[in-house]
């Protein structure tokens, strides 16, 4: 029996930055973004918008472009590292709004959670709702990968940031992609990127007397969480190399495999913090595939031998026929972590929809990666129907049709500055309130569907 991908949608802000207008106020030359690291417009969310807003509209959109009735779906699992409690997840506020459109309990046989491992999380939780559909064939499940990636302003992630959801039915007999049962992991606890808590002294930070009460907190530790992480890129990027490069040979040898996986992929399907990290890295794999090509190069070092493999003619066929499809729409968005590595499967598919390209049952190959660090490697069959499916996705064109805007209001957005929606919410839910008063339901946030 197969078991996969049956249809999907998505939900990314109507708002961008062009990657240019940041890189000149930034003194960064445009073309590094732009030809370097492929990057060209930075999805932003807007005031009313949050992880939660993106995972119910691409929820809705999916129920409504499939028809779907509630009770049906025994499932609705989010991957996120954005989450917006450290107690309720974002999957039961998901929950909470598709009954107000679907009515009242509509959806109270349906068991919901978050699953959280940095960028491979939403990897995760579609795996878990394959296994449970495998076990029980007659269900359905819906995935989830929704996240905001935001960096502080003038870091050096801040030309990665991104915002956007993914959802995914999640069915036997799937009208997209099939995937292996076979899956090839590799992990390592590690502090490549994180977001922790951090303590600061109340007394001190406010030079107070004493110990007294502020604002609720009666201890003297005040804890801070921001969403922007601490990481160290460079040593991420190490992280990300040898975990996919581990998770690569543990497939090979989890699936009875001996020959070149790649060879066998109609396309590869990586991670992508940013547009060209999956060809910038997939070379470590491609060499350790073909060490007798990598020994050819021209370079008197390993580096340099490395440089030149990741720029010959073999390897940017591959990247071109098997990579570049996927890196369409990340260039549009920016990194949406757990969401980057399914924007790059629908990009593909949409790319090859409108190119008339005969997918069906072509292999695609999944190399994901969270950092903290764990990477999965596994396969899909593309099924016979794909077309059928993929023609309701209308990706590029929404893409295209996005508002720009300056740099200032970018800066406002980025700190919260802002009170009023820069576009006003229609057809999609939105965040209304955040309790302040109630002292038992402080913090809680409420949604609304406007028409």
């Amino acid at each position: 029996m197969k078991v996969g991908i049956d249809s999907i949608a998505f939900d990314i802000p109507k708002l961008y930055l062009p990657i240019n207008v940041l890189a000149d106020k930034r003194n960064i030359e445009a073309s590094k973004l732009e030809k370097g690291l492929g990057l060209h417009h930075m999805s932003l969310l807007d005031v009313h918008q949050d992880v939660v807003t993106m995972a119910s509209n691409a929820a809705l959109k999916l129920m409504q472009q499939e028809g779907l009735n509630p009770t049906t779906i025994s499932r609705i699992y989010v991957g996120t590292e954005s989450g917006v409690d450290s107690s309720k997840p974002v999957a039961s506020y998901v929950l909470s709004n598709l009954e107000q459109h679907f009515g009242s309990s509509s959806f109270r046989n349906c068991d919901v959670v978050d699953v959280t491992f940095a960028c491979i999380g939403a990897i995760d939780a579609l795996q878990n709702c394959a296994d449970y559909i495998r076990l029980n064939p007659t269900k359905k499940a819906i995935v989830i990968a929704s996240d905001y990636a935001k960096y502080d302003l003038n870091s050096t992630g801040e030309y990665t940031q991104g915002a956007g959801a993914i959802a995914m039915l999640i069915t036997a007999n799937p009208r997209i992609l099939s995937l292996s049962k076979e899956v090839g992991a590799a992990t390592e606890g590690l502090f490549d990127f994180f977001k922790p808590r951090r303590s600061y002294s109340k007394v001190e930070a406010l030079h107070l007397e004493g110990n007294p009460e502020w604002n609720g907190v009666l201890e003297n530790e005040i804890v801070l969480y921001k969403e922007q992480p601490v990481f160290d890129g460079q040593y991420s990027n190490q992280c990300y190399i040898n975990r996919i490069k581990e998770a690569y040979d543990h497939y090979k040898s989890e699936s009875e495999q001996t020959a070149k996986l790649y060879e066998n992929w109609s396309s590869i399907l990586m991670h992508l913090p940013y547009c060209f990290q999956g060809r910038r890295t997939f070379v470590e794999i491609f060499a350790s595939e073909n060490p007798e090509l990598l020994e050819a190069q021209v370079g008197a070092t390993p580096t340099e031998k490395m440089k030149a493999l990741s720029k010959c003619t073999e390897y940017m066929n591959l990247v071109n026929e098997k990579i570049y499809p996927s890196e369409i729409a990340s260039g549009q968005v920016g990194n949406i972590y757990t969401g980057s590595i399914f924007l790059g499967l629908l990009s593909t598919l949409c790319y090859h929809f409108e190119q008339q390209t005969a997918l069906s049952y072509t292999k695609m190959g999944f190399i994901a990666y969270g950092s903290g660090s764990k990477s999965k490697v596994f396969e899909a069959e593309v099924s016979e129907h794909w077309r059928n499916q993929v023609g309701k996705v209308n990706l590029f064109k929404f893409l295209a049709e996005r508002t720009a805007i300056d740099f200032e209001t970018y800066e406002k957005l980025h700190k919260k500055e802002l009170k009023q929606a820069i576009i006003a919410p229609k057809n999609e839910f939105y965040l209304d309130s955040i309790e302040k008063e109630n002292s038992v339901l402080v913090g809680a946030r409420y949604y609304k569907f406007i028409s």
